[in-house]
């Protein structure tokens, strides 16, 4: 059965998703504010679950509606097949917002919403009362000027949730962010396949000298290797009824046989703190690519270029991260002087601070607005000088 799914994503990397969607073959039929909506079947919920890197989550659209009373919300929703999706012991919480709109109180639609879909069900399973012990199918409501929209989580947490977070650090970047970083960046350029016959083929350096807990290069190395970013967690999807075991199983099949084990990638990060340095070590091990990436404690004003053509993707503190204003700006002074010292070196920077270009003394090649949890933040691209082949 076809179905008009819908994947979320935080605000700015709408253009990511739709490129990632498309990429894994999808037909996006359309891009909004925090959300792409493209078009699947059962197995498209499956494989988009497994694969999206930079979503936040995939919903089905089960319905779209106008309603401006409370009653009209009632009749509509009860109107909805339900049946097709819930079973009798299915539990359905419902969640959402309203925005702009007569049916103001959140309180009052949620508890419309779950006794017009209890009335339905009612009627089906000819039965009064749910104990709600089965699956999980957590339904989102959006109100916005008195238009409904009705939506089924498939997800359950967060894709960001890959299951390799062994340690933790402060302020931790979600993984759905790092993984866009990269995907904007030109690294993707820089892993190689191993080539027999051009031996002096070498990969595209890698480098994040701010690097916290890993969470960029890890994600980094996991594209390298064509890993899966949801190959070793759970779904909520998984105990549907509707979805057969058979496609989960599959796809986690096929996702462990694309592993890409000829792919040679040189990646390297640092942290002056040792505790970040291990968090990272830990977690690059939980994620598989231990092997892949070059962790050490250094402070990164001490850094050095010794390669051409590398890349930095840096998520330096900023905001509520640790470090003053004066710290912060001598790591940007160090990062000026390596793409000085070496214009082929790219920089792809993450940060809140609106003075990184006066303090590079150069405008950015391109630069995108992009919200790490809810600070709005700029992600600068200096972009360094092409060796002729």
């Amino acid at each position: 059965m076809k179905y008009e799914l819908i994947a979320t994503a935080t605000f700015g990397l709408e253009a990511v998703v739709k490129m990632e969607l498309q990429d894994l073959g999808y037909n996006v039929v359309k891009v909004e504010d925090g959300k792409v909506t493209f078009i699947g079947d059962e197995r498209a919920i499956v494989h988009s679950n497994m694969w999206l890197r930079t979503a936040d989550r995939v919903y089905i659209k089960v319905a779209e509606f106008n309603a401006e009373t409370f009653e009209e919300l009632f009749q509509q929703v009860r109107g909805i097949g339900w049946e097709d999706f819930l079973t009798v012991d299915a539990a359905f919480p419902v969640v959402g917002t309203s925005v702009k709109s007569t049916l103001h109180s959140v309180t009052s639609c949620q508890s419309i919403i779950k006794k017009a879909i209890v009335s339905r069900l009612s009627d089906f399973y000819v039965q009064n009362h749910f104990d709600e012990a089965g699956a999980n199918y957590r339904i989102r409501f959006s109100i916005l000027k008195n238009h409904v929209t009705l939506l089924l989580d498939t997800s359950g947490a967060g894709l960001h949730k890959r299951g390799y977070r062994a340690v933790d650090v402060a302020a931790p970047m979600k993984e759905t962010l790092a993984a866009a970083l990269v995907r904007l960046s030109f690294w993707k350029e820089g892993v190689m396949r191993r080539d027999k016959d051009n031996p002096d083929h070498v990969a595209r350096i890698l480098v994040d000298p701010c690097c916290g807990s890993g969470t960029i290069l890890i994600e980094a190395a996991m594209m390298a290797r064509n890993i899966a970013p949801g190959l070793n967690r759970k779904f909520a999807a998984m105990a549907w009824d509707f979805i057969p075991e058979e496609l989960w199983n599959e796809e986690r099949q096929a996702a462990y046989n694309a592993v890409d084990y000829d792919s040679e990638a040189i990646i390297k990060g640092f942290d002056i703190n040792g505790k970040a340095i291990a968090a990272a070590m830990a977690n690059a091990m939980e994620a598989g690519v231990e092997e892949d990436i070059s962790f050490s404690r250094m402070d990164m004003r001490k850094f050095r270029a010794d390669e051409s053509n590398g890349i930095i993707i840096t998520n330096p503190p900023y905001g509520e991260r640790i470090g003053d204003k004066d710290a912060i700006h001598k790591i940007y002074a160090r990062l000026k002087e390596i793409l000085e010292k070496d214009p082929t070196w790219s920089l792809f920077m993450i940060t809140t601070d609106r003075e990184v270009e006066k303090i590079f003394d150069r405008k950015a090649d391109r630069r995108r607005k992009l919200y790490n949890g809810r600070l709005q933040t700029t992600y600068y691209q200096f972009h360094g000088q092409k060796i002729s082949k």
